[in-house]
Parts: structure tokens; sequence; C-alpha cells
């Protein structure tokens, strides 16, 4: 069996520049033997195929064990006539288990403790959703064949068993240090860090180079801290009301659970795992697609580096999104940027999402704030596998993210793990819970900690003495009064424009205009590129009538040229000169209005060809991205693409101009503000066309009045003694040599700005 898409309409643009899937898995199917067992044991068969499709619903994952198990009589081997526990079947083809001897038969008493160990523990697994035979048979095998190699070796616990008590200690000291700040903590959700800390290592030791991160606030200061090597004197010092920019930089900062921080993490490999931690503005789950578009943006970046042409996606980056679990159900981006995971121009290879499920939203309980049995449903919209597990238990969440982890591998698709944790306070510190969850507050605040527990577990089981324990919590205390202390003499360090971006400047001051002008013969030879094709490749009459000929004559003849022939010597031009460009929106290849047919498509065999990619062989690349029907994600998506590389020009062109409505958390939170809160510049342009064309007022209006409200400075173009650093550029062009100039402007000049 080969596990891959079905059923779906697409174009054969394989050959297409950024036209990328995953590899593709094979797994055998069953023997003639294993059949022929399966048809003569169909009872014993649907008793197993029973606990991995509803087995989930028995299983202990509740910390606070408020959640009454219902009676699952799918579960009850009488119901298949099975009620002779001591009959024993052949398990061929049936279930992986290992019975004793060796052999291939075992008792239905042995059989059914073995689902329910499996399938009814402390994790629980929903994978019988998944249309694909080839997956759903490889996670079935590969949890039952792994299910008595979960045993961990001491120095993994003691390091469980360290991770846990410095987040406790984190915690604890800010609290007692800073008692009035909403920090977010991780307290009841500690092992969403043994998660993390699993992740990473898997991730390095596959030789995965690069992690993108994006996380929410909850826990956030305690996972830079702890794992992710924030400086707590920063941090510190910032809580002291200082700011984390350098005075002598133009950057508002921002709130502490928006920090991020980028280190390098050594798990013992010959190569050291990068993570980049994305800032996040306050509107929940925003981050999402910005982490899968700058993860696209560094994967398109090693692939065109990279000389292996067995490197696949995925091989090399992954992509990590942390949730909450009133957002993941309630926040519609988080359908769309599933939405855009498995789609060849947007595909990461598989992104690992961590549900950090406290059982409540802000104080809403969960049957206010979703209409689904589980937080994590909405992850079926892609046929994602879900894996729930119980928080208390640490070393049982490894193994989740280990199970997780690999079957990312091998698919390269998306994972999703229901951590089910508590939350020991309110929203927030200062919150008081109690208000309206009293029950679950009394259970909450009368219950010993899950780092606590942990311990003890390792000290009745030998691996850690009490004076190990007491050396973690000193030692950890000590380094944060420590660092405190520091804090009044930290000086904040810039960490803008490194890297890719170093050859760049923030443009303080007056800015000169670059020369955006191309040489007519250099423009000829582009615009004659943008339209040439193979005399096999069968191109639409009307195209070649109304598009390519009036187009080769204009040029020949030294005619005005139209919009769509202005931008594509823009494109063309800086395509010359090295840059890439990603051109993406909904219908962006013909153009909304059909004005653009930046890519053709062969009217006999469907290929797709991009002109704009055969101008020379030195040239930059166009990838020509068709979305799916999505702004907020895709627009989000585009922006991460922006901050990832200052080399190449991310367009997002609406299919009609006010579209932009439905992305304006985007707009708001990242394009217009990004580099004054974070210094992060960005390029994007944001095309949105309209016009009075009879389609109504909607599509009438781009509703350019609220770009012009979020901009922040009056700026006068004519005037060269200006300081010139708006947040962005807002422009009506009006004609076709403008649109050309400013599409140019963006890669020329020396500092990046979003243009509307």
């Amino acid at each position: 069996m080969v596990s891959g898409p079905k059923l779906r309409r697409c174009y054969n643009e394989d050959v297409a520049y950024g036209y990328r899937v995953p590899k593709q898995f094979e797994y055998p199917d069953y023997s003639p033997d294993q059949l022929k067992n399966r048809q003569q044991q169909a009872a014993l068969v649907c008793l197993v195929d029973a606990y991995r499709s509803v087995g989930h619903r028995a299983t202990d994952l509740d910390p606070l064990h408020l959640q009454q198990q219902p009676s699952i009589p799918e579960l009850n081997p009488a119901r298949y006539g099975l009620s002779n526990m001591n009959e024993q079947f052949n398990i061929d083809g049936i279930l992986e288990m290992s019975p004793k001897g060796g052999s291939k038969t075992a008792s239905i008493a042995e059989i059914h403790q073995t689902l329910v160990d499996i399938y009814c523990g402390h994790v629980a697994f929903e994978f019988e959703h998944i249309p694909d035979t080839a997956e759903r048979r490889w996670f079935a095998d590969y949890i039952e064949s792994t299910s008595n190699q979960s045993a961990l070796d001491s120095d993994k616990k003691r390091r469980f068993h360290e991770l846990l008590v410095r987040s406790e200690t984190f915690d604890n000291f800010m609290q007692k240090k800073f008692g009035q700040v909403k920090r977010y903590g991780l307290e009841g959700a500690e092992s969403a860090i043994i998660a993390l800390d699993e992740l990473f290592s898997l991730c390095s030791h596959s030789g995965i180079t690069d992690a993108i991160l994006g996380m929410p606030h909850r826990g956030r200061l305690n996972i830079l801290v702890d794992l992710l090597k924030y400086p707590p004197r920063a941090l510190f010092h910032k809580l002291q009301g200082n700011a984390e920019f350098p005075d002598d930089l133009p950057a508002s900062g921002d709130v502490i659970s928006h920090i991020s921080s980028s280190p390098s993490l050594n798990y013992g490999c010959k190569e050291d795992l990068n993570v980049t931690t994305l800032h996040n503005p306050s509107h929940l789950e925003a981050v999402n697609p910005v982490v899968s578009g700058y993860g696209r943006a560094k994967q398109m970046y090693l692939y065109d580096k990279n000389t292996d042409p067995g490197c696949a996606l995925g091989d090399r980056l992954i992509g990590i999104q942390i949730h909450g679990d009133a957002a993941f159900s309630g926040q519609g981006v988080i359908m769309e940027t599933l939405g855009l995971s498995n789609l060849p121009h947007f595909s990461l290879g598989g992104t690992i999402h961590v549900i950090i499920n406290n059982q409540i939203g802000y104080t809403t309980p969960a049957t206010n704030a979703r209409s689904t049995l589980y937080t994590s449903d909405v992850g079926k919209l892609v046929n994602t596998p879900i894996i729930h597990v119980n928080g208390d238990y640490p070393e049982e969440v490894a193994r989740a993210m280990r199970i997780a982890f690999e079957y990312r591998k091998l698919f390269r698709k998306d994972v999703i793990i229901d951590l089910v944790t508590f939350r020991r306070w309110g929203h927030n510190e200062l919150d008081e819970p109690s208000f309206t969850q009293p029950q679950m507050y009394n259970i909450i605040r009368a219950r010993e900690s899950v780092p606590k527990v942990y311990e003890r577990k390792m000290m009745e089981s030998g691996v850690i003495t009490d004076a190990d324990a007491k050396q973690v919590h000193a030692s950890f205390t000590k380094y944060l009064e420590t660092e405190l202390a520091a804090s009044k003499d930290y000086t904040p360090k810039a960490d803008h424009l490194k890297g890719k971006w170093s050859g760049l400047v923030m443009p303080t001051q007056t800015a000169p205009q670059p020369d955006t002008g191309v040489a007519k013969e250099t423009l000829r030879e582009v615009g004659e590129r943008s339209v040439l094709v193979d005399q096999t490749f069968k191109v639409h009459p009307r195209l070649v009538k109304h598009h390519i000929q009036p187009r080769l004559k204009r040029l020949a003849e030294d005619l005005a040229i139209d919009w769509a022939t202005a931008e594509s010597l823009a494109f063309g031009s800086l395509l010359k000169q090295g840059y890439n460009i990603r051109l993406c929106g909904q219908d962006v290849g013909r153009g909304t209005f059909s004005q653009r047919h930046a890519m053709f498509v062969c009217q006999e065999t469907e290929n797709v060809f991009v002109p704009l990619n055969n101008i020379s062989k030195t040239q930059g690349k166009i990838e020509v991205a068709n979305s799916n029907l999505s702004e907020l994600a895709v627009l989000g998506f585009e922006y991460g693409v922006s901050i990832q590389s200052p080399n190449v020009l991310p367009i997002w062109e609406a299919q009609f101009g006010d579209f932009n409505n439905t992305a304006q958390v985007i707009t708001d939170t990242y394009i217009s503000s990004g580099e004054t809160k974070w210094l992060r510049q960005s390029g994007l342009v944001m095309l949105l066309p309209h016009g009075y064309d009879g389609a109504g007022p909607e599509h009438s209006s781009s509703r350019i009045e609220r770009f012009l409200q979020l901009c922040n400075t009056p700026i006068d173009m004519s005037s060269n003694s200006v300081i010139q650093n708006p947040n962005m550029h807002v422009a009506i062009p009006t004609t076709p040599a403008q649109i050309f100039h400013l599409l140019r402007r963006q890669m020329i000049r020396n500092y990046r700005k979003p243009l509307i």
C-alpha cells in the first residue's frame, strides 16, 4: 500500500517552481494468510477494531477526575460472541502483540487485557478516521508493537525531573518576586516542557536542523527561560519597567507574553537544532499561519542551496505549534491553517501541534466552548491523527510525542497531541477562578503539583535521592537570584538585521529614493520571455490572440503597455537580478480579471508552464502559488515568508480587494505594527484589486481609509528632508509605470516595508 492523496482534481504542475509534495511512504498490505485468518476470525477483528476506533473514550485522561467515564458497550468481548475468555485465537494480521513463547495465538483474556493496556490507559489514540489505509495500518501496528518499549533509562528520567522542577521553581520564583504580574504560568501543565524537550531531542537525532515554533501566552515565559535559553536577567529587566531593545532604536517593544527567543540547542548530535520562536500578538492562534509561512520560506531556502537531490520536504525543518484548548476549537484561523497543511505550495512536510488543554477557556467550560467531544476534533478536517495524553504522567507524554514524531517522519503530515492538564491559577495569576469554577478549583488547590508527584515517584524508585532533589531546587533558585541581581545592570542588545538581513538598514534617517529604472533592451527581453512557450505546448487560442500577440506587438513597436505587462516587466527584471518572487492568492496564476496569465495550462495535457522562470539560467525564480479560499491564514502565511528572507518578494493578492477585511487581524497585529513592536522588517506586498464594474458595494472598495488610519506618520514623499520611516506604504497607482516602479522599489532599496 502506498500512502498519498486521492480523488482530488489537480494540475500537472509537478515541474513548476515551488511545487513540493511530501515523499510517499509504502506500507505492506496483509499477506494472503493474514487475510484468510481475518476472514476466519471476524468476531475478533470486530473487537480489535472497536478498541482502535472508540477505545479513547474509556481512557483515564483527566488529571482532575472531573469527567465521568461512560460505559462503552463496543469494548465488551461478549458483544461479538467472545464470551469464553480462555478460548485461543490466531492473532496474525489482527493484532500486534507478543504472546508468551513467540506463539501467534492468545486467549481472549490475554487479547482483551492487551487492548485495554494499549488503548485505555493514560494515552488515547484517534486514527481510524484517516481515509488512507496505509496510514491507519501503520498507526495501529506501531502503537501495538511498541507498547512494551516505553521504559526510560535513569538518565532520561533525571532529565525529566530536572526540567519539571526547574519549571515549578521558576513559576514559584516569579510569584514571589513579581506577584502582581500577569505571567500566564505553566503550573498544572508542566508536562508540556517534557513534550517539547522530547521533540527537540527527536528532531536533533533525526537530522532536522531547524524548528519553527509558535506558541501562545500560557507557559511562554517558563518555556523560554527553562528550555529556550532566554536570559532570566533580560526578562527581569523588562519586568522592572525597562525596554527589551536599546533606547536608540525606534521600537516600542511588546508585553512579556509576546517576547521570543531563538537559541541553538545541542542534544549530543553533530549539528545543533536551531529553534526559531516567533513573536505572537494577543489575538489567539494568529501566529499559526505565520509559523507555517516562515517555515516554508526557510525550507525553500534550504532546498535551493542544497545539492542533495534526495533532500525531501520536512527532512531538515519542522513546524511546531502550541495551542490553547478553547482557542483551538474556537478560532477559525486554526481551520484555515490546517487547510494549508497538505497543499503543494504551502506544506511544511508535517507540523506537530500540541494543545495545552486546561479544560477551561478563561472562565468558560467545555460545554460552552465547543460543539465537539474533544477540543482537537477540528483536526479531523484534514484527517490528522490525534493523540490524547494525561498530563499527570510525564513519561507517557514523552511516549505520545515519540509516536507523533514517528508518524510525521514517515508520512510528512500534521499530527496533534491533546495534552490534558489543568490551570492552577485563573486565566492569569491575578484572576479568581473559583468565582465560576468552584468545584474544579477545590480539587486543584487540594492536589499536589505534577513536578512534586513525579519527584516522589523518582525517589521511591531509587532514580534520585532526597539530596538530589533538594540540589536541583536549590541550584536553580540560586541561579534565578543571581540573574535577578544582574538585571539591574543589564543592557539589552538588538537582535535584528542579522544573517540574511545583515545587508539592510533601519530607515531612521532620510531614505534616498532608489533607481528603479531598467534598460529598454532588458525590458523588451523580459516582456517577450514572459509569454514565450514551446511550440508543443498548446496555449488556449484566445490567450494567443488577446494576450500573447498584443503584448509582443506593443513591445516590438514601443507602444503603451497595459497593467499586466508592466507587472510582468517588474517581476522579470527582478528575477534577472537574482531575487525570488512568491505570488500568492486565490487564482493569482490567471488573475481574478483574467489579466495576468503568469502561468499557462496546456489545453491537451493540463501541464503548467510559468514563462518568467525561463528568462536565463542564472535568474531567480517566481513561485506562482494559487491558494485555497482563505484570506486570514494565507495572508499570515505570506507575512511569515516576508520576515524570513529579504531576498524574496512576497505578494498576496486578494481575489477582490475588499476580501482583505477577513484578514484584518494579520494587518493590524503584524503588517502594520511588527517592526515597531519587534524590529522585524517585512517587504510584503498586498495587492487589492477592485473596480466599479457592477459587482456591488463590497467589491467596489478596498477600504483604503482603514489602511491610512493604521499608518503611523504623515509623510511628504516629495521632500527629501523628511525622515521617511513609516510603518507601511499605502499607494493607489493609476498608471502601469507606477506599479512597475512600486514593485521594483520593494527589493531595490536597502530596507523592507509593507506595501499596500
